[in-house]
């Protein structure tokens, strides 16, 4: 029930942002709007843990804070990769382990990795994860385990990260 009602909410704000009409009659028309989908998803159900994941809280947030600046990070570095000649550009494929205590951990993790410039997921089996990088040395960050880290704490499923950790 916590899921349905937080992903109305979620739906009407978002509902508001875009409209910008504030009228009696078009907010109440919205709010039929978003409870008529509310109820839809509810009786195909998908509303859960994992389509509202609403149980990660600020945990989520610290941690999409910690990957847009690692997502910088890699923009510069393929950048300077694409722009220097004396970089090193050596493609590599290495499976890193998912220490995830579920399903929703592991996508989580799985494109934390893609959407890092340079690296790419190719497949989640049995606990590891098939990735693709443009350079062993982004092949040897991702195995360092630090997002790893980093997103197992974020589902609570392990200690936070140490101060350390990339």
């Amino acid at each position: 029930m916590l899921h349905a009602v937080s992903l109305g909410l979620v739906l009407y704000g978002t509902w508001l942002l875009f409209s910008g009409i504030y009228t009696p009659l078009l907010m109440g028309l919205g709010a039929v709007s978003c409870l008529a989908v509310v109820g839809i998803a509810h009786r195909m159900d998908v509303v859960d843990r994992e389509g509202h994941p609403i149980h990660l809280g600020w945990r989520a947030l610290t941690y999409w804070m910690w990957l847009a600046v690692e997502i910088v990070k890699a923009n510069i570095d393929v950048a300077r990769r694409i722009l220097d000649p004396k970089m090193p550009i050596d493609p590599v494929v290495v499976t890193v382990k998912a220490s995830q205590g579920s399903e929703l951990g592991q996508v989580i993790y799985a494109n934390s990795i893609t959407l890092t410039p340079g690296t790419v997921s190719i497949r989640i089996n049995d606990n590891a994860i098939l990735v693709h990088a443009i350079a062993t040395e982004l092949a040897e960050d991702i195995q360092s385990g630090a997002m790893d880290r980093r997103v197992t704490a974020m589902e609570g499923a392990g200690p936070p990260p140490s101060e350390d950790a990339r």
